[in-house]
């Protein structure tokens, strides 16, 4: 019989893993949140700030296969420090571009936070899966995505309190941005070396029988190579690649014209456009926690998976056909109700490819889930925004909620076997047998 048990440092390994999260998250989207500002502060086009947001989609998809093999051969504490401290070299970087004309420098520094978003966006499930048991699992992974969202709702609200535009004063912007970049400089440093002292491979007893059965197999007996071959070999992860990209993608495009939709019916509201966004991305955090929640307590992830989506498709309509009524409270209410369901939607995805891929690494499925989401993100982001430039926001959103009902297909194809839940409850009952034997 294998010894599980709870470790407690497992809660501080989360809470630190969220923050430098929060902190990536957040240099993401300070730069696009006030375009117009660094578009005057640098002297470039709108097109050159926006690609401080996408370097972070297009440096995601070539590294994430190099990044899951070093999760796999060198473990969960290196992968850990290379995102928190490339995370705070690109942080201190940003803050050698403090002039005008230092763009090329600015963008080689958030570069730099891209390629640490690679070691970081994949590994929730990971953490989760390593040091939580089986009846919190699905919550850990859910509080592990929520640091990341948690970062783009700040990162929404806290930089244009910071970095007022102030274009005749180019002086005061500069003294501005640097108490922005200094203090997430200051930051990510500190959060740098608290994953150092906070951070192990794992604890010293497994939590759950699922990574007891894990950690009897001989390493020699992994092989990364293999392990990808399983994974595209496996039909129904395939599946949720393809769904868990289109669903993800497509909220990646609605975030990312959030602002060009609300305006072209709401003119000189760009204020509530922000505010609109934020609300989503906090709706979200909700419905991320409470699907992880959910997914504990019945472990029915087919099912659970399946009803988010179509709730997702069902909002994405109603708010592509409010949009347009006149009334920005309404657009408040659908644009609430849609990140709640879309975002919800992430550790959903996590945790049923973890299920349906065992004893595979919850780190590749993860990495390869998210490259999918990159992928449909960029070529929605671009189609969309073609269709909303040329025609309407009504037409580039109902190509997404085309794509969507694709996915929903998708996902009801998915063969629902629980891998990870079915190697824990098998074991219990074994012990269960066990010591009724003995008594």
């Amino acid at each position: 019989r294998l010894e599980t048990r709870l470790s407690r440092r497992r809660l501080a390994v989360l809470a630190v893993f969220s923050c430098y999260s929060l902190v990536n998250a957040f240099q993401w989207i300070q730069y696009s949140i006030l375009s117009n500002v660094f578009a005057g502060f640098y002297g470039v086009s709108f097109t050159q700030i926006d690609w401080l947001s996408m370097v972070y989609m297009v440096a995601y998809v070539p590294l994430i296969l190099p990044a899951t093999w070093l999760l796999d051969a060198r473990g969960l504490r290196l992968t850990a420090l290379l995102g928190a401290g490339l995370n705070a070299l690109g942080a201190w970087l940003k803050c050698g571009s403090l002039a005008p004309q230092r763009y090329p420098l600015t963008l080689a520094a958030q570069a730099v936070c891209a390629v640490a978003q690679v070691f970081i966006l994949g590994l929730p499930s990971r953490i989760a899966s390593v040091w939580f048991g089986p009846t919190e699992v699905s919550t850990a992974c859910a509080v592990a995505v929520l640091g990341n969202q948690l970062g783009t709702a700040i990162g929404f609200l806290l930089p244009p309190v910071l970095v007022p535009n102030t274009p005749n004063d180019i002086d005061l912007m500069a003294h501005n941005i640097g108490i922005m970049f200094y203090g997430t400089a200051i930051v990510s440093t500190l959060l740098f070396f608290l994953t150092g002292v906070v951070f192990e491979e794992k604890p010293k007893y497994p939590p759950s029988h699922s990574q007891a059965v894990l950690q009897t197999k001989p390493p020699e007996d992994y092989s990364y190579k293999q392990s990808i071959i399983n994974l595209f070999k496996n039909i129904p992860f395939i599946l949720l690649l393809i769904s868990y990209g289109i669903m993800t993608g497509a909220f990646y495009s609605v975030s990312t014209l959030l602002n060009q939709m609300i305006v072209t019916h709401y003119e000189g509201e760009e204020v509530n456009a922000g505010r609109i966004g934020l609300t989503l991305v906090v709706a979200g955090m909700v419905g991320s926690i409470i699907c992880g929640l959910w997914l504990d307590y019945t472990k029915t992830y087919k099912q659970t998976t399946l009803i988010v989506y179509i709730l997702s498709f069902i909002g994405l309509l109603v708010f592509t056909f409010t949009l347009d009524l006149g009334y920005l409270i309404v657009v408040f209410v659908t644009g609430g109700v849609l990140g709640f369901f879309m975002t919800g939607y992430l550790p959903l995805g996590f945790e049923f490819a973890v299920e349906i891929t065992y004893p595979e690494s919850e780190g590749t499925s993860s990495g390869l889930l998210n490259a999918s989401a990159q992928i449909f993100g960029i070529v929605f982001t671009l189609v969309q925004g073609k269709l909303t430039t040329d025609y309407s926001p009504r037409a580039g959103n109902i190509f997404l909620c085309a794509w969507i009902f694709v996915g929903i297909i998708l996902t009801a194809l998915i063969k629902s076997d629980l891998r990870r839940h079915n190697v824990n409850s098998g074991i219990m009952n074994l012990d269960v047998k066990a010591v009724s034997g003995d008594s």
